[in-house]
């Protein structure tokens, strides 16, 4: 695993965390910047990507 791969993961988790409730279409797309960057740091640690919408509640099988 890689420290920037992590890093990405973390900051892409933060990003979604903070916009994936809002209403607005700009908290949307932040929040989907946030799960994109997420799994772009994901994929670099080898692991499986996100694949449900910011905020659905989901739980990753």
């Amino acid at each position: 695993m890689s420290i920037e791969g992590k890093a990405k993961e973390a900051a892409g988790f933060v990003k979604e965390e903070l916009h994936e409730h809002g209403k607005s279409p700009e908290s949307k797309e932040k929040a989907q910047e946030g799960r994109d960057l997420r799994n772009e740091g994901r994929l670099e640690d080898g692991k499986a990507p996100k694949t449900t919408t910011p905020g659905s509640g989901h739980p990753e099988k």
